[in-house]
């Protein structure tokens, strides 16, 4: 890379900012046009529409790049139809003559990565469009970064591709929990309803320690971060390191068996539910993340599911409260007070099962997406090196 000339990323594209929409004119029944907020950065469609008036200036286009500029300040490429650019997201308008946008995209994760774990906080990181536009990044000959956007989009490809595998594992689990429970709201299996707290014999919660801000070494110790289960299946990486004055309390390490659940996020996220198969030793249970310990009668995986189920998810989020400006939270004594449909345990003891089952083929899977990471980031490493070409 030091064969290369360094450059400010605002001479070689522009940086648009979106507009601040009127998010009480935001809509769900396809009235208007898709809007872009920060959740549909990295899945590139959007299911919110907005009808509001707007601007041609913030349509964004299949294939345009975008960055959110709040939280973990992800980039992405836009999939879909025309949409619009809401507050903080930003495009990227490249300068074809001396910027591939492909190039820059592959180039920009790790620098924003970098930008991220450097950013002050006290709710939400935020990304400004003056970082944006001094960032420095190495500009090889256009010619170059056409082949080092070729090389990794191939590499980004098999990637993807073991995703899309795992994901349709995922969608056959949701599948046989419907076929074998139905609708966990309109129940029109008739199970036997109770209170969650019925269910359970208690709910854990753990600590927030001061930490390091990079993940513990696999011989360090650590506290999960929220994201460890925001998206409904369990990943140990997502932790801190404790700081070396820290006592590990092994009351809330997290083990195998273990049915987590998220109390504090987004909306959206809320309530969301992870179960561990598999853990590494010496993670603790966080403030955030409450660990549900069910009696006999539900089992976890079963309980796991239904708490994610899409039907069921307004049921969880409909729990959470929380003050203007504030991430919304369950409380535990909200918790308890969830009805659930109860199965017979012996259909749930099946359905267990099927999902252990299906969670052997994943776990292959992601043992060989993992690999692909890997030499994508080797890869990744030697392009921008200029140890490629």
């Amino acid at each position: 890379m030091g064969k290369w000339e360094m450059v400010r990323l605002g001479d070689v594209c522009v940086i648009v900012n979106g507009f601040a929409f009127d998010s009480t004119l935001f809509n769900e029944n396809k009235v208007g046009t898709p809007i872009i907020r920060i959740r549909n950065v990295l899945s590139g469609f959007s299911n919110t529409y907005s009808s509001e008036i707007y601007d041609a200036k913030y349509i964004i286009h299949s294939g345009d790049i975008l960055i959110g500029m709040d939280g973990e300040f992800n980039i992405g490429i836009w999939k879909s139809d025309d949409a619009l650019l809401n507050q903080r997201v930003c495009k990227l308008e490249d300068n074809p003559i001396r910027l591939n946008k492909k190039y820059v995209y592959y180039y920009l994760p790790k620098a924003l990565k970098v930008i991220e774990e450097k950013t002050a906080f006290v709710t939400v990181k935020h990304l400004s469009s003056k970082t944006l536009n001094e960032l420095k990044i190495p500009l090889p000959p256009l010619e170059i970064q056409r082949q080092i956007a070729d090389v990794l989009d191939r590499a980004s490809a098999l990637i993807e591709k073991r995703k899309a595998q795992i994901e349709k594992l995922d969608l056959l689990v949701k599948s046989q929990f419907i076929e074998m429970f139905g609708d966990p709201v309109t129940n029109p299996k008739g199970w036997e309803k109770q209170k969650l707290g019925e269910c359970l014999h208690s709910i854990e919660n753990g600590v927030s320690p001061n930490c390091e801000v990079f993940s513990a070494s696999p011989e360090k110790q650590g506290v999960l971060k929220l994201s460890a289960i925001t998206y409904g299946n369990y990943q140990a990486d997502e932790n801190k390191q404790l700081l070396p004055d820290t006592v590990f309390n092994s009351r809330i390490e997290v083990v195998n068996k273990d049915l987590l659940m998220t109390r504090k996020n987004t909306y959206e996220l809320v309530g969301m539910s992870a179960y561990v198969f598999s853990t590494r030793p010496g993670l603790m249970l966080p403030d955030l993340i409450f660990r549900l310990i069910p009696k006999d009668s539900v089992h976890r995986i079963y309980l796991w599911q239904l708490i994610n189920c899409d039907l069921f998810r307004e049921s969880i989020k409909r729990l959470a409260g929380g003050t203007a400006g504030s991430m919304p939270n369950i409380s535990k004594e909200r918790l308890k007070s969830l009805a659930i449909p109860v199965p017979s345990h012996t259909l749930q003891k099946d359905f267990a099962a099927f999902v252990e089952r299906v969670e052997t083929q994943k776990a292959l899977l992601q043992e060989s997406l993992a690999k692909l990471e890997v030499n994508y980031k080797s890869i990744t490493q030697k392009c921008f090196n200029g140890e490629m070409f």
